[in-house]
């Protein structure tokens, strides 16, 4: 049903990412200034597993506290991987049954049944447009001591007018709408996934809203629901979402920009599931080493 995986190589990948950074740098007038909330200079841990070179999401694992949920795009095997909070790398753990074509974001969520946390994983990427429908699969937070999971959901899905590249997602905790935020449109586009949506039939998309500027290569919501967050190459953009609001009402709204120290190729952000703070991490790109940074919530 799904398309044939895609390979792109070393050397295309890089140099979209020079001209992608170079055009992200363009852009004017897209907040309305600094958050003083957050440490403008995030603590910094280095990743100590060599294989971590292109990580494209993160999420705070529950069932396995103080440890990030991590994930890697195309050309790398279908496993997520474990990585304490201080960089140390503890294990991967392998998806039965799905395959890697382009992994690029991940979120932990509410998902079917109450009191279960899920990881979403988004199957999105599509740097040469040329795939016909995408999927995110969906499956119940491992423990740590598992090796393979096999019970995964595929919510397969297509959108209206053809192909995209998307590498952000967020999942309403409250209503579990699924948002794709697209990638290399001149604006960022936002569609939707309404919930329910079939895990056995192809969902459409729904074109939903823009944002006034593009690059936008990870997503996050706020433990308390109360701020998103829009990661670029070049900054990390701040929405309050205030009760009552729905999400795609909050991101209509100006954002304001948080702290950010640049990254070779920065594609990940969550917030600390205690909220504390939030933490960036990148591939690997043309830098010597991984790291990951802890951008601490000043009280």
């Amino acid at each position: 049903m799904f398309a044939q995986k895609l390979h792109v190589s070393f050397s295309y990948r890089h140099i979209l990412f020079i001209i992608m950074a170079g055009l992200s740098a363009c852009h004017q007038d897209k907040s309305d200034g600094n958050v003083t909330g957050f440490t403008s200079t995030p603590q910094e841990f280095a990743v100590n597993e060599a294989s971590l070179n292109e990580v494209s999401g993160i999420a705070d694992s529950k069932a396995n506290p103080g440890y990030l949920w991590v994930e890697q795009d195309s050309g790398n095997p279908p496993d997520i991987g474990l990585l304490k909070h201080d960089g140390t790398f503890l294990k991967n753990i392998h998806l039965a049954n799905v395959v890697n074509r382009d992994w690029e974001d991940m979120v932990l969520s509410n998902g079917p049944l109450q009191g279960i946390q899920y990881l979403y994983i988004a199957e999105t990427g599509d740097n040469l447009l040329v795939h016909p429908d995408y999927v995110i699969y969906r499956l119940e937070e491992p423990l740590a001591a598992a090796d393979t999971v096999k019970n995964i959901d595929a919510i397969a899905f297509y959108y209206p007018d053809g192909s995209h590249n998307t590498e952000a997602i967020l999942v309403d905790p409250t209503s579990k709408d699924i948002y794709l935020i697209t990638k290399t449109d001149l604006k960022s586009r936002i569609f939707k996934l309404t919930y329910p949506y079939s895990t056995t039939v192809m969902n459409r998309a729904e074109d939903v809203g823009v944002l006034p500027y593009n690059y936008v290569t990870s997503a996050a919501i706020s433990p308390a629901g109360n701020g998103i967050v829009i990661k670029t190459y070049d900054a990390i953009y701040y929405y309050p979402h205030k009760s009552g609001e729905t999400m795609l009402q909050s991101l209509s709204n100006k954002p304001v920009n948080l702290p950010y120290t640049p990254e070779p190729q920065g594609e990940a952000i969550v917030f600390a599931n205690n909220d504390s703070g939030f933490y960036t991490l990148s591939e690997k790109g043309l830098a010597s080493s991984v790291k990951l940074y802890f951008y601490k919530r000043i009280k």
